[in-house]
């Protein structure tokens, strides 16, 4: 159970409003905090990031809770850094003041968005302009250079695989990875639904429904968040993906952990030793009496009178 805080950042529909997404973080698990139930019934935004915290390392306290934020970029990591410890201080004199006076908390994860941020700017994009739209090309080649830092850190010194399921925005395109540092090993879960609509047909169940090929719905979570199989699809180890414009795009990261045979199974024991290996929702036998395109969450075009 993730129950070590929580955080929620959104990007407001107000065009009025200072650049920056919206930020509500809390220390108390999502489920109890009646905070969030009001104001996630009054909150509208067409691109919102959402985190429970299951801590790994740093203490309980807003300032380890994700998503980090800087300007108009918000950062969430689902995983964790083998032997943290020992590479903190190479990582923290890698990146410049700017960045190191940014951090606030204790966590690895905090540290890996000021390592994004220095590499982001070291790339020619300056993180602090204002209402930025950096593109998601380069926004994915400061998440990969940031986890061949990573990769090579720790390489230097364990053996045990590193987590690297990073998740990052400028407010107009959204880049995730799902990685870890072995050949053998599967990644923290990653899961993907896309769609015309989300929506509830039952008192608290929901699913996604596809009446066209658009894509005007599109959700990332860790493990699926319906028990619609036919609604998610999971991102295969070791790949980055990215949404830009309605648009997914999968990418593999081809580095000396990346399997070449699309048959290879890997190994899901180390994710699940740390809880991070959600569940796949089985399959049910559909309902006879439901026409197919209704079983899939589409329905058909009614005649016009």
């Amino acid at each position: 159970m993730n129950g070590d805080g929580f955080g929620l950042g959104y990007y407001s529909l107000d065009p009025e409003l200072e650049d920056g997404p919206c930020v509500f973080r809390a220390i108390t698990p999502a489920w109890n905090n009646m905070n969030l139930e009001r104001l996630a019934e009054k909150t509208k935004s067409n691109l919102v990031f959402a985190h429970v915290r299951a801590s790994t390392y740093g203490v309980l306290s807003e300032t380890n809770c994700h998503p980090f934020t800087y300007h108009s970029l918000m950062f969430m990591h689902n995983g964790g850094i083998s032997a943290f410890g020992k590479i903190k201080r190479k990582l923290v004199q890698h990146i410049s003041d700017e960045y190191f006076i940014y951090l606030q908390g204790s966590t690895d994860s905090e540290c890996c968005f000021a390592l994004f941020l220095d590499t982001l700017d070291k790339l020619g994009a300056n993180p602090a302009q204002d209402n930025a739209n950096f593109g998601h090309a380069i926004i994915r080649k400061a998440l990969l250079q940031t986890i061949d830092y990573i990769r090579e850190w720790t390489r230097e010194i364990t053996t045990e695989p590193s987590l690297l399921n990073f998740a990052v925005t400028d407010g107009h395109s959204v880049v995730v990875s799902r990685y870890i540092t072995s050949k053998t090993e599967e990644a923290a879960s990653l899961h993907f639904s896309s769609g015309s609509s989300f929506v509830e047909y039952e008192p608290g169940e929901y699913r996604m429904e596809r009446l066209d090929r658009g894509q005007d719905v599109i959700m990332v979570a860790s493990e699926p968040l319906t028990f619609q199989r036919g609604d998610w699809i999971a991102v295969p180890t070791n790949s980055i993906l990215t949404i830009k414009n309605q648009t997914v795009l999968l990418h593999p990261i081809k580095d000396e952990y990346y399997q070449e045979d699309p048959l290879y199974s890997r190994s899901s024991t180390f994710a699940e030793s740390k809880g991070l290996m959600g569940s796949v929702p089985l399959a049910v036998a559909p309902d006879v009496d439901v026409p197919p395109l209704e079983r899939e969450g589409r329905s058909r075009a009614l005649p016009v009178s």
